[in-house]
């Protein structure tokens, strides 16, 4: 991570020359202080984890996305998911999952180390966006075929998402597709017994809305969301809490079996038994034949439908 030395090493004409090389811009109510290579900053995203921001590197020549990490040592919960992040990126290289190109500070010492800058690929859109756009099977098919290689080789690497949504999901305009965000990712060595807020509750795997051990598989229940949105134009399970969550998911699939039941703690599994017993939706009512038309103009009277 690009930082200037510490400050009592420095003369003042030296530190009058690191702080040549940053610069200080105000995005919205944030402060982003900067090296001078990255220019023309515009607000793009913000969310839980950081502010991000499109800006034009002189250096290369290309356009980037630079994230500023909110209170990354505010505490630890926070320092824990700054340190994942940075490591995450900086260490899985693929083309499905997004790559660090820089990370820098403006601060020279240890004593004043508090702002984290990661600069990242620009892409054009995130999946929240794309979903909205009338997609072809073919576009479909390829962008999730992107997505699932890009979780074969975070899971190969013994490392779960556990946050994946369309939100942490960017798309160029050529279809190539990303995946961002690693701030809650953990390696996959052993079954968790961990925090059950991990994933927005959409896309939140039975597993975590009912605190047992997980795996990889928390991934792969994530990622059939997100198909099933990108073929239905609409969220599947929208629970308004992690209670309804649940009741969504078990009144469109089912209730689940008594080898799942088992695995439950003895309140959960009380609560879960004295619920109404589902059967689950015929696969052709969850996704009706109307879903795969032949021509895009079926797909759009479909998408109104389902708003």
């Amino acid at each position: 991570i690009t930082a200037a030395p510490r400050m009592p090493f420095l003369g003042p004409k030296m530190s009058s020359r690191l702080s040549s090389m940053f610069y200080t811009v105000e995005v919205g109510d944030t402060k982003f202080t900067i090296l001078k290579r990255y220019q023309n900053l515009k607000p793009i995203g913000s969310g839980a984890q950081g502010i991000v921001c499109a800006a034009y590197d002189t250096v290369t020549q290309q356009n980037v996305a630079i994230k500023k990490l909110s209170r990354p040592f505010q505490n630890v919960t926070h320092a824990k998911r700054a340190y994942r992040e940075f490591k995450l990126m900086k260490l899985v290289n693929h083309k499905n999952i997004i790559g660090l190109l820089n990370a820098f500070t403006p601060q020279r010492s240890l004593e004043e180390f508090q702002d984290v800058y990661l600069v990242m690929e620009l892409m054009d859109a995130n999946l929240c966006q794309v979903i909205q756009m009338d997609l072809d099977h073919e576009r479909m098919s390829y962008l999730l075929y992107q997505m699932l290689c890009g979780i074969k080789h975070l899971h190969s690497a013994g490392i779960i998402h556990r946050d994946l949504k369309p939100s942490n999901i960017v798309v160029k305009s050529d279809c190539t597709l990303k995946i961002l965000d690693f701030g809650l990712a953990r390696t996959a060595g052993t079954t968790f017994m961990m925090t059950p807020y991990v994933v927005t509750r959409y896309y939140r795997a039975p597993e975590v809305i009912l605190g047992m051990g997980y795996k990889e598989n928390v991934d792969i229940w994530s990622v059939g969301c997100i198909m099933g949105e990108m073929i239905r134009g609409g969220v599947l399970f929208p629970g308004t809490d992690h209670i309804d969550q649940w009741n969504k998911i078990i009144e469109q699939l089912g209730t689940p079996s008594q080898d799942f039941m088992k695995r439950l703690q003895p309140t959960v599994r009380n609560y879960v038994e004295n619920r109404p017993r589902y059967s689950g939706y015929p696969f052709d009512r969850l996704f009706p034949d109307v879903l795969f038309p032949s021509d895009s103009s079926e797909h759009n009277k479909l998408k109104e439908c389902s708003k």
